[in-house]
């Protein structure tokens, strides 16, 4: 029997730990031959992998947002490496979260040049620091792109690439009887209109969006009294929206952690519109057919530092896959209630505009490789393949 191969994978977020599960299962169905060892969170850990630390110490975003955790995030970095080198990997596997993962890329690769590094998801470098992707060639072999324009942007400097196309374009269209038991959940009764809020995954992103949230809210409720609102909460940060949801006027019914993606995928398919906070969600609500408005603030000091890098005039993933703003997007200094309800009252209200969004998440989804094999699969073919 041909001997073991070990695979150091790095999933630093939850994000990548959704990514890292696809990705570990389907490697074990190609070559039962592989181990995992790394860093992870609890859906990794379901298929084996014991985590070096717990990795939801790490989900910080922005500038200004890292630099009061930045002695940690340094030390975590290189004890990551260090176990790296320690395990002797065939390959390391780094999963999204650039800020974290390429250190440890960087790292390993000027202290054990023969481990083959492999990164899972192309950093933005068509949005904004083209310069990275230069950068990363240095010690990054191999890429796998979750959008489809981005290969030529790696190959450029010398990497290989493979998109290998977006998870959540892929996600199966929840059981009906599933919906109808969210709705039933989330206190909607039949032909009761029903408002998902998604207001991010990390702490940061809930201390600066529930406010915005909140009174958006608030200001529908008024126009809308029949509204049923509901917040599905991620595991990571249930207290805080909890706590914040607790002191509105009418508390929506906050949903604790589903279990699943099938639970995921009926939370959002059955939704008549959501508000989110852009990031994946975004795709995850488009291939729920839910329409939808999105909305982004950071901290003012990592807003006016992001002014000057940004190339493109978008955060949201089907605006820019399918080059149309077909979703109501508010960033910085945009993000207020005063304009965002406004957004939602005209999907509300009109059909023409929810036909619209949803004619435009179809083809965005079909440019992620909806109707193709699915992206873990694709994704566990490129890692054989670098290797060898």
């Amino acid at each position: 029997m041909s001997p073991e191969r070990l695979l150091y994978l790095v999933a630093s977020e939850p994000s990548g730990d959704r990514l890292g599960v696809g990705l570990m299962r389907a490697l074990k169905a190609m070559d039962p031959r592989l181990r995992f060892r790394g860093v992870g969170g609890p859906a990794m850990a379901g298929e084996g992998l014991a985590s070096l630390f717990d990795h939801t110490e790490l989900g910080v975003m922005g500038l200004a947002e890292v630099a009061p955790r930045l002695r940690r995030l340094m030390r975590r970095i290189k004890e990551t490496a260090a176990d790296v080198r320690r395990a002797r990997p065939v390959a390391l596997v780094t999963i999204d979260s650039p800020g974290f993962s390429l250190r440890v890329a960087e790292r390993v690769r000027a202290t054990a040049p023969r481990i083959r590094t492999i990164h899972y998801v192309a950093p933005s470098v068509w949005a904004w620091r083209p310069g990275r992707a230069r950068r990363m060639a240095r010690y990054i072999d191999h890429v796998l792109a979750l959008l489809p324009f981005e290969p030529p942007y790696m190959t450029a400097e010398g990497m290989s690439c493979d998109f290998v196309g977006h998870p959540a374009a892929a996600a199966p269209r929840p059981a009906p009887e599933a919906v109808t038991a969210f709705r039933a959940r989330a206190g909607a009764a039949d032909g009761q209109p029903l408002l998902l809020i998604a207001p991010g995954s990390r702490k940061g992103e809930i201390a600066r969006m529930m406010p915005v949230f909140a009174e958006v809210e608030a200001r529908l409720r008024k126009r809308h009294p029949e509204l049923a609102v509901a917040i599905p909460v991620a595991e990571a940060v249930a207290a805080e929206v909890t706590g914040a949801a607790a002191r509105l006027e009418v508390p929506p019914v906050v949903i604790p952690p589903i279990e699943g993606e099938d639970g995921k995928q009926a939370a959002f398919a059955g939704a008549d519109l959501a508000l989110v906070t852009s990031g994946t969600v975004v795709v995850e609500m488009a291939a729920a057919a839910t329409p939808m408005v999105s909305a982004y603030r950071t901290s003012w000091l990592t807003g006016a530092i992001l002014r000057q890098l940004i190339r493109v005039d978008s955060a949201n993933l089907v605006n820019l896959v399918g080059r149309e703003a077909v979703v109501p997007e508010f960033l910085q200094e945009r993000c207020t209630a005063a304009r965002i309800a406004p957004a939602l009252e005209a999907l509300l209200a009109d059909p023409a505009l929810r036909a619209a969004q949803l004619a435009a998440f179809e083809r965005a989804l079909k440019a992620l490789g909806r109707g193709g094999e699915a992206p873990s699969l694709r994704a566990a073919r490129s890692v054989l393949r670098v290797l060898g």
